[in-house]
This record gives structure tokens, sequence and C-alpha cells, in this order.
């Protein structure tokens, strides 16, 4: 059965997509079975991962309307993932799925259908708090939130965790924080010093040891539809990543030992 993590944080620009779409690609490179889905109608995971979001033939929208079986929406990535794509079309699906009964679990239950064919099922988010997002987390066994280490970024992980304890309490109890990732993060900046203390004392073991410097190829990669270990694979971003799903699978193998 897949572990399946929903990458989130409800203030934008802190390095979500760039985490899940590189994320993804990291362990695949690490011989894990990845599918990535994006559940932002921006569509940006999908063209990061070298798809094109306006020629999908189905996508995320067709199985959250039910009109396609979650195996015939999945693309196959050409950088060792499989995508399940999203672009302008799921902005219109709340609306279509509000009065339906189960309108929070449809994607869990499409997942169901898969999971045993995963590792890992990344699933994208976008940062506003939609039903589409609700979708997602009720689906999840846990979220990794990448921050920037300012203090507004601090405020929005507040935010979210609420949001968090709300969708475990009301839909989904076995929802947790698995981690929380420090993004662009510059270790010169004194303020990213001490936002990054403050997280370390909050969140303890679930604040991730990798952090993932700013890194202007890292900036570059999705212009070319590339995870940054396709675009350049000795860059800072590169290895950053790689880091992280590297310590990312030895935190699962850890999980599993102390359930089994």
């Amino acid at each position: 059965m897949a572990q399946i993590i929903a990458i989130a944080n409800q203030k934008g620009g802190v390095g979500k997509t760039t985490t899940a779409v590189n994320l993804a690609a990291s362990l695949a490179v690490l011989k894990k079975r990845v599918l990535l889905v994006d559940m932002d109608s921006q569509g940006n995971a999908t063209m990061g991962s070298g798809i094109q979001k306006n020629d999908l033939l189905y996508s995320v929208t067709d199985v959250l309307l039910g009109e396609v079986p979650i195996e015939t929406a999945i693309t196959k990535a050409e950088v060792g993932y499989k995508v399940l794509g999203a672009n302008r079309d799921l902005a219109g699906v709340e609306l279509a799925i509000a009065e339906q009964d189960g309108r929070e679990f449809i994607l869990r239950e499409a997942l169901k259908e898969i999971d045993h064919s995963f590792d890992y099922i990344i699933v994208d988010c976008a940062p506003s708090l939609s039903l589409i997002t609700v979708n997602a987390l009720a689906a999840v066994h846990g979220v990794l939130i990448p921050m920037q280490c300012e203090y507004y970024a601090l405020e929005g992980l507040a935010d979210l965790t609420q949001t968090i304890d709300r969708i475990q309490q009301a839909l989904n109890p076995d929802l947790k924080i698995i981690g929380v990732l420090r993004t662009m993060y510059d270790a010169r900046n004194a303020l990213t010093r001490d936002v990054s203390e403050e997280l370390e004392q909050y969140f303890g073991k679930k604040l991730y040891d990798t952090v993932i410097p700013r890194n202007v190829r890292l900036a570059e990669a999705p212009a070319h539809g590339l995870p940054i270990i396709f675009f350049e694979k000795s860059s800072k971003g590169a290895v950053a990543y790689l880091n992280l799903a590297a310590e990312m699978v030895k935190k699962s193998k850890v999980q599993k030992g102390m359930t089994a």
C-alpha cells in the first residue's frame, strides 16, 4: 500500500509545487514507484513534469466527476513517475460535486483502486482551502508543509495546522503533519536563522533536517518542463531534493517498524 502524502500550505509562493514535483522525481530516482496527483487548477505540477496540461485526454477532473476510472486518467511522465494531471477544467469541479453525497471522499475512494501499485502518492494541493483541497486532505495519510523561514509564513503555518486539525476531527482521523520543510533557505540571513530555530523548538523531529536552498537552476527548471534532477543534477537544488527523498524513505521505514 502506498504512503499518500499531501504537499500543502495555505500561503502561496513557498515552493509547494516545486517540492511536489522534485520530491516525486527524486523518489523515482531512488527506485520508488511514484504517482504525482495535481490538485491545483493551474496545472503547474503537471507542466513541471513535462506534460502539457491542455493536451490531457483525461485529467483529475474526469476522476472527480466519475467520468473515467482513475487508471484511465493516469499519464506516464518521461521523468520516471506517473501523473494524474490537472488543468483549468478543475476550477469548475467544486460546483459540480457540491451537492453530492460523500463529496469530500471522492479522491480517497479513487486512490483506493490504485494505491497498491505505488510506494508513494504525492498530492500537490492548491493554496486555497476549497472542496478540492478538502478532498486531498481527506485522502492522504499525512501532510508535508513546505515553508519559507519568514514571519508571515509562520502566521500561515498556524492557519494550516488549524485546518489540518479540523479535517482530522471531521473527515480523516489518521491525518497528521509528517514533516515541515524549510524552502528558499539562506543561512546568511539572520531572520531565516531565527525562524528556523523557532520551527525546531515547535516541531522537533517533524522538522526535516534537509533544507532547500535558494537556487537559480531550481527556479529555471519548470520552464523546461523538468524536475531539477533531470535539468541540472549537480545543482544544489537537485542534491537537496534527493536528500529530502532519502530522508523521507528513512523516516517511512522507521514509522513502519514502530507500527509493525
